[in-house]
């Protein structure tokens, strides 16, 4: 009988659906190729690295989902968001995001964040990493203050 209910709440083998859906959001969105890709495809047209990555994607969408669930085929719609979104805003960020830095620390800050997932999904930390989403926003802040230090 707990097993019936606990697929009633959206509970497979002790994850459940937006534990599935956080993981993966975060694993396909914050990642270099995300944004670099994205960038790519919305400032200069060139779509190759977020095609590759779409491969990519689907292969681990296809693992996480053997050990995460359902959780993770809910994640597709929210990548699709979040990936257009940059490449519509691209065009208009176009000089904010055309230098390498503030790119640069964009993927450095989404690398770390990887980290941290991968970390949490090892068992080893239970890390807030949508708490540090923010960080996203904040890094090109960050690098357009720092032209006006003197250094």
């Amino acid at each position: 009988d707990s097993i019936m209910n606990d697929h009633k709440f959206g509970k497979s083998g002790g994850i459940s659906i937006t534990e599935g859906f956080v993981t993966s959001s975060l694993l396909f969105c914050v990642g270099a190729m995300t944004i670099v890709g994205s960038l790519n495809s919305g400032l200069m047209g060139d779509h190759t690295l977020i095609y590759t990555k779409s491969v990519l994607d689907l292969i681990s969408s296809c693992m996480l989902a053997s050990s995460m669930g359902i959780g993770v085929m809910f994640a597709a719609l929210f990548v699709f968001v979040f990936q257009g979104a940059i490449v519509l805003l691209a065009g208009v960020l176009q000089t904010v995001l055309s230098d390498a830095a503030v790119i640069a620390e964009i993927c450095c800050a989404g690398s770390l964040m990887i980290i941290g997932l991968g970390l949490n999904v090892l068992g080893i930390t239970k890390l807030k990493i949508a708490n540090m989403l923010p960080a996203m926003a904040v890094v090109p802040l960050f690098c357009w203050l720092s032209q006006f230090l003197p250094i």
